[in-house]
């Protein structure tokens, strides 16, 4: 993923930067209706006519080398139709956001990766419904599963973009190949394999949860991605949304077994030190040791693929790459834990509202994969357009009907819990605080 608000997002983009940033056919994208308006290149965008010359604002957290591919991928709209799409991409968008929206400057559409925060200006009365052209794209083209993510008291406010696979463990083919391990497809497989590494005298794991202010985040996605494995998406739903204490037995169950494998000190921490080394060892960091043999495995993120050195082969057969993190309780189905963003408007002019529809077509989704490093849960989203191994991996598993997808926990709930007290309890977790302690503070704050 590219550069986002929260640090759980902010990587550096592996290859971009050697991506040529040539025009289109149809031109920069910065100029009004090029003279190709009318041509079979831009047939696909007369639906979106009448706007040239109006422009449309987009704020968000993506910026540098990424926010450079975000500009191309709607280039040849913009030639075609005319539209100027003026785009911003802010280190501070979380922050910034709530000030330019309640001092009368918000945008005319942003990319919001938070649905509490989609629901905070929802309630505020601060969004915009989609408009019928909008609302009908995005029914046609994204499950359902993502488009309550950006439903507020039954209105859809946000149409899911760009998104991110959490339910993956990255280890390395080379290794595995070498030592004759397989990769596993239940918990109890992983646990025998951990066993196995472990008794070679090789750490079975390695993590990190350190990253500035956000320090705690990845160990909030371990337990998020367990409570849906032992306790399943319903139960999931109901601790996000405080339906059920923060520390409800079923919870403490699946903290407890999370921390079989982060506090266990036969298991950690690869490359690093023991189990107290997670909580000063950079998130970015942690998953290095796979590809040096100090560790087999490390639980991250889709996105971690642009953590590891320049050179490194990222595919099935190379240096790194993935693996589902495996079911614990088979009748719980196949959960997939995730994250994205959602394009919600603050302005309903035509112009902003041909814009908003455009972003959940088939020609977006298509344009912006085949530039690279970036997947959907669009099921328009064609995967040969889709170049990286892991990419492709994800973007399967967003668009497989068998598996239930469920957005990260800790940004469903109240910001003051989900990236406060659950962030900070999960840090006191690691260096030793016992799981009924944390999760009773944790409770307390959200009341």
């Amino acid at each position: 993923m590219a550069v986002f608000t929260r640090p759980r997002q902010a990587f550096a983009i592996a290859g971009v930067l050697g991506l040529a940033l040539s025009a289109t056919a149809c031109g920069t994208g910065d100029d009004k209706k090029s003279d190709n308006a009318g041509s079979a290149e831009c047939a696909a965008y007369e639906k979106y006519d009448g706007h040239d010359g109006k422009k449309v604002s987009i704020y968000a957290s993506i910026r540098d080398a990424e926010a450079d591919l975000l500009e191309r991928s709607w280039s040849q709209f913009t030639d075609c139709t005319g539209i100027e799409i003026d785009y911003e991409g802010n280190a501070e968008f979380e922050a910034q956001l709530p000030v330019r929206v309640d001092g009368g400057n918000a945008p005319d559409l942003a990319f919001v990766p938070q649905p509490g925060l989609v629901k905070r200006f929802a309630d505020a009365g601060k969004l915009k419904s989609l408009g019928a052209d909008t609302k009908t794209m995005a029914e046609q083209n994204l499950p359902a599963d993502w488009l309550k993510y950006g439903t507020v008291n039954g209105t859809l406010y946000g149409v899911p973009l760009g998104a991110n696979v959490k339910s993956f463990v990255w280890y390395s083919p080379k290794l595995f190949k070498e030592k004759g391990w397989t990769v596993p497809t239940s918990w109890d497989d992983m646990i025998k394999l951990s066993d196995t590494i472990a008794a070679t005298g090789v750490k079975p794991w390695c993590a990190g949860i350190e990253s500035g202010d956000a320090t705690g985040w990845p160990a909030t996605d371990w337990i998020e991605d367990v409570v849906l494995r032992t306790q399943g998406p319903e139960v999931y739903d109901q601790w996000t949304t405080h339906a059920i204490p923060f520390n409800d037995p079923r919870i403490v169950d699946a903290v407890n077994r999370a921390g079989t494998i982060l506090k266990n000190e036969k298991y950690m921490n690869g490359g690093f030190g023991g189990v107290k080394s997670i909580g000063t060892t950079a998130f970015g960091e942690a998953g290095l040791p796979v590809t040096t043999g100090r560790c087999a495995m490390h639980r991250q993120a889709s996105f971690y693929a642009n953590q590891f050195p320049e050179g490194t082969k990222v595919a099935e057969d190379g240096d790194a790459f993935a693996f589902y993190f495996p079911a614990i309780d088979a009748a719980k189905g196949k959960p997939v834990l995730g994250a994205g963003e959602f394009v919600v408007a603050y302005a309903d002019r035509p112009e902003v509202q041909a814009v908003q529809t455009y972003l959940a077509s088939s020609e977006y989704v298509n344009s912006r994969a085949k530039l690279g490093n970036w997947v959907t849960a669009n099921n328009k989203l064609d995967i040969a357009n889709v170049a990286s191994p892991i990419d492709k991996l994800s973007v399967q598993i967003l668009q497989d009907k068998t598996g239930t997808f469920r957005f990260d926990g800790s940004d469903l709930m109240p910001a003051a819990v989900g990236a406060g007290t659950f962030w900070k309890g999960m840090v006191e977790w690691i260096n030793g605080k016992d799981t009924a302690s944390v999760l009773q503070g944790i409770e307390s704050s959200w009341k």
